[in-house]
This record gives C-alpha cells, structure tokens and sequence, in this order.
C-alpha cells in the first residue's frame, strides 16, 4: 500500500501523511517527539488518476473493500480535488529548490546543467553582441550557479568567485581610505589576515570586537564604521552572535552587514533574513562538499550544481552525537558546539538558524594530548579546511589561525589544544570509537 493510500485508509489519519525522521538537532523547547504531520493537498492539477487512487482508498475504510465506482461519490472526489492552498504561493523547500532548479539557456533540454568551459563567446556579427563574450564577465554555467545561490539565501542577487577569500577581498575594496570596518575577534584565520595585514595597507580602519557582547557593539559601531563583519557559529570557537541586534545597531549608522555563512550553509541558516546585506560563502566548504574545488560566492541584497542537502543533515546529525560523546568524556575539558544543552549561546542560535552544523571543537587541557589526537585519529583527514563528505581535523592555532600572535590568541581564548572537527558522512560509532582511542592513548 503506497503512503497515500495507508494515510487515507486510516480514518484517525484521514487526509494525513506522516513523514518519520531523526531529529538529532531539536530547538531549545522541542515538542518531545519526532514525528512530523503534513497536510495532505491535492491540487487541481493533479492528474486523475492520482485523485481516483486517493479517493478509492479513502472509499476503501468506509466500504470494507469495495473498490467499484460506486463507491467512489462525487462529493468524496470534490473534497479531494480541492485545494487547501495556493501551490504558486507555497515556498518550496531547500531540498525541492535544489532538485528541480533548471537551467533555461540550455536549447537541448539537458538535465544536468552542461559545463561552457570556453574563454569567450562567438557573436552574432561585427556590430551585434550576445548575451556572453567573455568568461571573465559572464558564464551560463556560472549564471546558473548564482541564480541558484541567490534563491537559496533569498537574495536579490549572487556572484561567484575564485575562492572565498577573493569574494572577501572584493567587499574589503568597497571601502576607501579613512573608513571603518568592525570585525569579530574569533573569525577564520584567512579572514584575519586579511583585516589585520591587508586592509591596513590601504588606509581602512580595522577594530575588532566580541560579537557576542552587543554592548562592544554598541560602542564600536559609530558614523566611520561602513561594514560590520561577523560569522555565527564563529570559528573556530563556535561562539554565536545576534546577528539581527547588531545588523540594527549597524544599519542605525548607516553601515553594511557581512555575514560568512560557510559554516551553517543556507542550507541552516539565511542571515539576509536577519538583516546581513552580504552573506559570503567559501564555498570550497559545504556548497561543494567534497574538497574537490575551490570557489566563493556572495550573495547580496538590492544592488548587491545543486547543493549536497541531505549530505549536511547526515553530517549534522554525526557531529550532534560526536559532540555529546566528547562532552561526556573524561580527557575532554570543553566542547563548543551549539547543539549541546549547556552552549551559551544555544537559545540565541536557534533563533537563527536550524541546526547546530557539523563543525565543533574542543580543548583537552594538553597540547600534547591534542596534538596526538590529531595526528592518530584513523578516520580524520589533518586538513585546515572544513565542510567535506570526509571527516577532517586541525588545531587551528597551528594551521589556520597561526598567523594571529600567540598574545592575541590567548587573550581571545583561542589556546593551542584547541582543536577543530568538520564531521562527514562516515558512521558516526566508527568515529567516536576512532577519537576515544585516540583520547585515551595519548600522554597523560
């Protein structure tokens, strides 16, 4: 018996279907169980035979198995065929958005969108010019991309880069000399660099805050601040910011908002909604998923290939049990990560964003320790990267954020046995037993 008919059958049930799925990652106030009901809605358009299966089964409960047309009333096959929405109001979801987004330049139909790996464009005549010319200003393929990134994240518009850090400096170079940028304290490595090093030499006010005080905020923000940078869950401590209280105190000033979404994806998050201006994705992450390109892209409001959806919740719902495994064990000091009950920013996170991610950290106390739990850890790949269907490890005062000084880092608290996991696909018992036995191994 098909879902439809099961649901239908079911006096109790009738018009019902219920989708069973873990939910690994609940809100702060869940209802206390994981069953979901949606309303069944048969549309209009929906073919008839479709509404006739429906109604037979529904004709079924009540007849005791009397399938014949009689048994089927018109009234039954009204009710059915009445819709109880508007489906070209309906937003779809992430998962329907990304499954049936169609490229509509391609004249043959092709399902997948075909690949232009071509440097420029044949015109159409010495006088007249196409819609593309050349690659560097414009793509099909790259079009597609953007267009779809900026459904995702609800934006006016999107663009893609070489790397994430490209699309970060090209923000940077939106400002002049003399103008301000207010940044927070615990952001990806190349991102500080970029602030600390670079904008400097271009004459741009560099202050750093902690996001997670609104009161820093409040003071920082003034009339030369023009952007204000933040990540939430930050990284690699994984401290969480009100992303809508400070886009307020920012937007008041008349500054823009960047928000690097890399960690969450829109996938869990969607800071436009929030009132980011700017949402950058390093999109090596979680938007390709397998470590196998290196791309950025920038999704923006007014002027300003399909995504591994099931794959994130998969890691997501790994890290959850990961992190609760480390929170409980006796070499572990501390575990950052949202979705743990005790995470001070927990309530605040999950106003924003609909799941905790894959990527925590924790401190051992030892560097030592740490160290040797990165380098024997069978099935984490040492990597500064994060985001991949494998699961990757670092200490990131040694890799990505080592270019911060070791006075900053520790002012911060970011410590050298910090260490920083993006969980992948693998099964999550293979890799709690792969870092118990590298915890318990290591030196003392």
């Amino acid at each position: 018996m098909s879902a439809t008919a099961a649901a239908a059958a079911n006096p109790t049930a009738l018009g019902r279907l219920f989708l069973l799925r873990p939910t690994p990652n609940p809100s702060p106030n869940p209802s206390g169980s994981s069953v979901q009901s949606l309303r069944l809605s048969y549309h209009p358009r929906l073919t008839l035979s479709r509404r006739m299966e429906a109604a037979a089964a529904i004709a079924d409960s009540h007849s005791g198995g009397d399938l014949s047309s009689s048994a089927v009333g018109a009234e039954t096959l009204g009710a059915i065929a009445a819709p109880d929405f508007d489906l070209a109001m309906k937003e779809p979801s992430v998962a329907t958005i990304l499954t049936s987004f169609e490229n509509s330049f391609d004249e043959f139909g092709s399902m997948s969108t075909p690949l232009y790996q071509t440097a420029t464009f044949k015109q159409p005549s010495a006088t007249e010019n196409g819609p593309y010319d050349y690659t560097r200003s414009g793509n099909p393929t790259r079009d597609v991309l953007q267009s779809l990134m900026a459904k995702l994240e609800k934006a006016d518009q999107a663009f893609c880069f070489t790397s994430g850090m490209a699309a970060l400096a090209a923000v940077v170079h939106l400002l002049k000399s003399g103008q301000e940028i207010v940044a927070g304290q615990d952001i990806y490595g190349g991102s500080d660099r970029l602030l600390s090093q670079i904008a400097p030499r271009h004459g741009i006010i560099v202050k750093r805050i902690d996001t997670t005080k609104i009161s820093e905020a409040t003071s920082a923000i003034g009339p030369l601040t023009k952007l204000v940078w933040l990540e939430s869950p930050t990284n690699p401590r994984l401290q969480i910011t009100d992303i809508k209280k400070i886009a307020e105190i920012a937007h008041y000033h008349g500054a823009l908002v960047l928000v690097d979404n890399s960690i969450m994806s829109p996938v869990l998050s969607r800071p436009l909604e929030l009132g980011a201006d700017i949402v950058m994705h390093s999109a090596t992450k979680f938007i390709a998923g397998h470590s196998d390109l290196m791309a950025g892209i920038l999704a923006v409001k007014a002027w300003l290939k399909r995504l591994h959806f099931y794959k994130m919740l998969k890691d997501q719902a790994n890290a959850q049990k990961i992190a609760e495994f480390l929170a409980s064990h006796p070499r572990v000091k501390k575990v950052n990560y949202a979705g743990l009950p005790d995470h001070p920013g927990r309530s605040l996170h999950y106003s924003q964003a609909k799941g905790a991610g894959s990527v925590l950290s924790f401190l051992t106390g030892s560097l030592a320790l740490s160290k040797h739990v990165v380098e024997t850890t069978k099935y984490f790949n040492v990597t500064v990267s994060f985001g991949s269907v494998k699961s990757l490890i670092s200490l990131p005062c040694f890799m990505s954020h080592a270019s911060i000084p070791s006075a900053v880092r520790e002012e911060r608290g970011l410590t050298d046995d910090l260490v920083r996991i993006s969980v992948g696909i693998e099964d999550a018992d293979d890799l709690i037993a792969d870092l118990d036995h590298a915890l318990r191994s290591g030196p003392a």
